[in-house]
């Protein structure tokens, strides 16, 4: 499967919107997804059952429940932190209703091609691409069994 293959539809017109933005619009989407992330579930709302991102300099927190065949992502990231709230909101989007297999397919380097290199400091790139991976792990704990 090619590398452009691996990116989920829905990520993908994510992925694309960013690779067709100069430097301003990318760190002007990255805000309007920031302010798109959605709040916390009740159940949620104290982290129980949430893992934290250590590797961020913001706290970031991460749940991952399967609807269905597909997973759904919850974050919890401060307003303070509009860039990694804007790029957990993104793909959180971008991979709701993923199966854990395309999660654990899409590339763990796919944001180069979003261009966020120019717009972030390698500090925030480490950030979320310990984000991605994290995502990751939750999504190998729904991965069916071989059948015996």
């Amino acid at each position: 499967m090619a590398e452009h293959e691996a990116i989920p539809p829905r990520l993908r017109a994510i992925v694309d919107e960013f690779k067709a933005s100069d430097r301003n619009e990318k760190l002007e989407l990255m805000l309007e997804y920031a302010d798109r992330l959605p709040p916390l579930p009740e159940h949620l709302r104290a982290h129980a059952g949430m893992e934290q991102v250590h590797e961020c300099a913001s706290p970031v927190f991460l749940h991952t429940e399967q609807h269905g065949d597909g997973l759904v992502f919850y974050f919890d990231v401060p307003a303070e932190a509009p860039t990694t709230r804007g790029y957990a909101a993104l793909l959180a989007e971008g991979l709701h209703g993923a199966t854990p297999r395309e999660v654990l397919a899409l590339p763990g380097d796919f944001f180069l091609e979003m261009g966020l290199q120019q717009v972030l400091s390698p500090q925030r790139l480490n950030g979320i691409s310990a984000i991605l991976a994290y995502m990751k792990r939750q999504a190998l704990r729904f991965v069916p069994a071989p059948a015996p």
